[in-house]
């Protein structure tokens, strides 16, 4: 029997693991799959609460590493999961996305000869200010088996020079549980407990440092989503770490009442929210790909994204981090100029069953 364990550790893993945890059931009798929290979430609202909405098996494993900076966290998941490989003896780790767990998974694995699968390979921003472009990198060198979910992934690979036998492509995950839950996501009811107006709203999250840690850019980006209230009611989720910056910067007194702070939200509301916007503003790369699925206008406040098919394809617009740039394109779409988007090949909700089948059938 093959044992397969699968490690987690910040809210977009949990949405990108839930279907392969699932679509391994269908080979239970000759694979184990295991699940392994490191705990680099941990708090609630995005963490836990996402195994109980995704019905997600609770982990056999669970970390508890916390927060710190991006080398003590790596460092102290790392310490603790090499125990936990080290009596489970899986063989093979899968890791998802380009969270510091991913990286610590994936350096962990190799140094004890375990194979690796990556979930979602090959993405690329050529920008290696941002964390997780090394953490993408780096996994993907040392990983076995590299689950693609776009083209632009597959031509990255092969322009590192890794063998085309180790690439798959295979579609999203990520996608695969929002089109599972898709129909939670249309009848949910947060639109009408928050008074909006289906289709004249915009939804507005961000946490990336280079957006949220600095004064300057903060309060730049807050003057923007404040002049936008103006224009349609806005809804910002705050990330904690968002949250606790604008305290500390002094903002929270320019918010107009227009301009709705809510706490983190669970995944099936906050995709019910996207999926009525009439405009969604964000730094997050998972909400790039669910936007253009939904169909939904999206605005990315970056200089880059390592997701190109959902511009290429999609509802995506890279407009950088001109705050007079961003509030030109959302008025822009606000007033009609919208582009009309398609579904990327393969995202079909049927991405973890090509991994798990994949997986099953290698004879290594």
């Amino acid at each position: 029997m093959k044992k397969i364990l699968s490690v987690v550790g910040a809210r977009p893993n949990f949405i990108k693991i839930a279907p392969v945890a699932k679509a391994f059931k269908k080979y239970r009798k000759e694979a184990k799959h295991i699940l392994c929290h490191t705990g680099q979430h941990f708090d609630k609202r995005m963490s836990e609460i996402f195994f109980d909405e995704l019905q997600m098996p609770k982990p056999d494993h669970h970390l508890g590493v916390g927060g710190g900076s991006h080398a003590e966290q790596t460092a102290r998941i790392m310490l603790k999961l090499e125990q936990v490989l080290a009596d489970e003896q899986p063989d093979l780790v899968i890791v998802p996305g380009d969270v510091n767990s991913t990286l610590a998974a994936s350096l962990v694995a190799s140094k004890m000869g375990i194979p690796i699968a990556h979930v979602e390979a090959g993405l690329r921003s050529f920008d290696k200010t941002m964390p997780e472009e090394i953490n993408r990198i780096v996994t993907d060198v040392v990983s076995d088996f590299l689950f693609v979910t776009e083209h632009s992934g597959m031509h990255n690979l092969r322009d590192e020079g890794v063998e085309d036998d180790k690439i798959f492509f295979v579609g999203n995950t990520m996608i695969d549980t929002l089109e599972s839950n898709y129909d939670a996501v249309e009848s949910c009811p947060i639109t009408k407990e928050m008074g909006l107006t289906q289709g004249k709203y915009i939804v507005a999250t961000f946490h990336r440092p280079s957006n949220v840690d600095d004064r300057e850019n903060l309060s730049a980006l807050m003057a923007m989503l404040v002049r936008l209230a103006k224009e349609r009611t806005l809804v910002f989720p705050v990330h904690p770490r968002t949250l606790k910056n604008i305290e500390s910067f002094g903002l929270s007194d320019t918010i107009p009442k227009t301009l709705k702070l809510t706490e983190p939200m669970g995944y099936i509301p906050f995709l019910s929210l996207m999926r009525y916007a009439e405009l969604v503003i964000t730094d997050s790369g998972g909400i790039q790909e669910e936007t253009t699925y939904m169909g939904v206008q999206c605005i990315t406040v970056r200089k880059n994204t390592e997701r190109p098919v959902t511009i290429d394809v999609g509802t995506n617009h890279l407009v950088g981090i001109s705050m007079e740039k961003v509030e030109k394109a959302a008025m822009d779409i606000l007033g009609g100029v919208t582009k009309p988007g398609r579904i990327p090949e393969l995202w079909d909700g049927k991405a973890a069953k090509r991994i798990a089948q994949i997986i099953m059938e290698h004879k290594k």
